[in-house]
């Protein structure tokens, strides 16, 4: 039996993926998926995702996509899974992770379950940059809502006389 691990560390088996799945997926769904539906063309992948055709084809042509199936034409067919890699790839991509770090993670994932500690490794690393990029900016945030405040004041000063 297979068993994949959640971000918090538990074990999850194959049957429960689809809710770790759901973690890896946006909040928000630009464009939901056809009911039933489990093949997408690279445009209709574009469509939900956002990315670009030459996108998905450069993911695919680094390593950062896993295999992607072909009709008997040679077009490219999605799964849903892929649709859900994407989504976690777009999430990495956000942490500012660079993209050979995310090719690093892809490569280990196909490698298998013996590369859990190496993928949660570098995951906690991105984790922690994340964190104190945040940190940044709450300082950031701090001081715009000091000017602002301190311009607000003074106009009110200003109003007073």
């Amino acid at each position: 039996m297979t068993v994949m691990q959640t971000e918090t560390g538990n074990a999850v088996t194959p049957a429960a993926a689809p809710a770790v799945t759901q973690m890896c997926a946006s909040a928000e769904v630009a464009h939901p998926r056809p009911d039933g539906q489990d093949r997408y063309t690279i445009s209709e992948v574009a469509a939900f995702t956002g990315l670009s055709a030459h996108t998905l084809r450069w993911y695919e042509r680094i390593g950062l996509m896993p295999h992607i199936d072909r009709s008997h034409t040679g077009q490219r067919r999605f799964t849903n899974r892929d649709l859900d890699w994407l989504a976690f790839v777009g999430k990495l991509r956000l942490t500012g992770m660079p993209v050979a770090d995310m090719v690093r993670y892809a490569e280990l994932v196909r490698e298998g379950d013996h590369t859990f500690g190496e993928r949660q490794a570098l995951l906690r690393a991105t984790r922690e940059d994340v964190k104190r990029r945040i940190a940044e900016l709450q300082s950031t945030l701090a001081v715009l809502d000091f000017k602002i405040d301190l311009y607000a004041d003074a106009r009110r000063a200003s109003e007073r006389f």
